[in-house]
């Protein structure tokens, strides 16, 4: 592995990680209704810790064939897309308290995730593996944002 690659991949995700404790939850959030099936305030620094790891694990390693693989470069491309609109989802939505164009952005986000996922398994299926949780992840947060959105419709 590139350890390079793997501490520029880190800065990124820590750059997305920084927006979580720029614009936290607060006030506004915990007055929204939320489906029960919402996973608890302190799960999600534990989660998205684990995620943005494995994230840029799984970036490093494809780094590491972009000399030798046909498709690594744009692979990366698709990581880069998903990190910035990762990045872009937590000041729309808390921030600027947008329900709907954050239901927008993780749409993006998720078929951008779900695209480096694909382009990583026809590269190194640990870096796919190394994906699949954020792909899940993702889901539940797009439904968690469209569930807000529909439950909060005056928000």
């Amino acid at each position: 592995m590139d350890y390079l690659a793997f501490f520029i991949c880190l800065c990124a995700t820590g750059a997305a990680a920084a927006t979580g404790v720029m614009f936290p939850p607060g006030e506004w959030y915990r007055g929204l209704t939320r489906p029960g099936w919402t996973p608890p305030d302190r799960a999600f620094p534990v989660i998205w810790t684990a995620l943005y790891l494995m994230m840029a694990l799984a970036a490093a390693r494809i780094a590491g064939l972009a000399g030798e693989a046909s498709g690594a470069g744009v692979a990366l491309a698709l990581w880069s897309l998903q990190i910035a609109l990762n990045t872009l989802w937590t000041p729309v939505f808390f921030g600027l308290r947008r329900m709907r164009a954050g239901l927008v952005i993780i749409g993006a986000l998720w078929l951008a995730v779900a695209a480096t996922t694909a382009a990583f398994a026809g590269l190194d299926g640990v870096a796919a593996a190394l994906m699949l949780p954020y792909l899940l992840w993702v889901s539940l947060a797009a439904a968690l944002n469209a569930a807000l959105l529909r439950l909060n419709p005056a928000a």
